[in-house]
């Protein structure tokens, strides 16, 4: 049948890892240093792979495959599951298999309330946030120090409104599920106003290394030399650089 599938430039591809780790259906895997799609049906088309590969060497096309495997990829988790000593059907494995940045965690920062919230005010400053949504020229960007956040992250670390938002625009934007490459228009972005500083914040997750890449790829596209730095938050909510 012919079908949609991922494709890989192994002249592209710098060995980083990261679509082998997004890979939550193990079609992918390193071999000699290079990124290669192992079996055509544990791929399922879906392209959770595309924005986490920093060199573009992910595509998509429409060629003759057998048909996407679901039965052989559950059991193949499964033996891999076994041989690492875990049990398959243990809430451990259902926890920790698959995608990093999909894996189901709990912390005990939440597991607790204080006996009387106090409401912190917003510190955002525009609208829209969602970098697919905003428009490329705005008053808001004259003189702007510019947050560009992974969705995660607001969630994943407590104090973000203070910490990153206060005194920024922000940007967000999810490279795994809009499944998009945002360089295009941050580039404009960064281009036709005048941005005074870059912050990024991404989780730790594999994922996060798409926007991680738009941002940079955008500044140097840009022409312009323009501060900037990147925040990782780990999945427990804390910095880790």
């Amino acid at each position: 049948m012919k079908r949609r599938i991922i494709q890989i430039d192994e002249a592209k591809c710098n060995g980083c890892g990261a679509c082998a780790a997004a890979c939550h259906e193990g079609a992918i895997a390193m071999v000699d240093g290079k990124a290669r799609l192992m079996r055509d049906d544990y791929c399922d088309g879906l392209g959770d792979c595309l924005p986490t590969c920093p060199t573009g060497a992910i595509t998509f096309v429409e060629r003759e495959a057998v048909p996407y495997d679901e039965a052989a990829v559950l059991a193949a988790k499964q033996r891999k599951a076994q041989a690492a000593g875990s049990c398959p059907g243990s809430a451990a494995h259902a926890l920790h298999a698959g995608c990093p940045g999909s894996r189901a965690q709990v912390f005990a920062g939440g597991a607790e309330e204080p006996a009387a919230p106090t409401a912190a005010p917003s510190r955002l400053r525009q609208w829209p946030v969602q970098i697919k949504l905003v428009p490329i020229e705005a008053p808001f960007f004259d003189g702007a120090k510019l947050l560009i956040a992974a969705d995660c992250t607001a969630y994943a670390y407590a104090a973000f409104h203070e910490r990153f938002i206060r005194g920024h625009i922000t940007l967000v934007g999810c490279p795994k599920l809009d499944s998009v490459d945002y360089s295009e228009k941050l580039t404009e972005i960064l281009r036709r106003n005048d941005i005074r500083e870059v912050t990024v914040v991404r989780m730790e997750v594999p994922c996060c290394g798409g926007l991680e890449n738009a941002a940079k790829r955008a500044l140097q596209a840009s022409g312009k030399f323009i501060p900037w730095q990147v925040v990782t938050i780990s999945t427990d909510g804390r910095i880790l650089d």
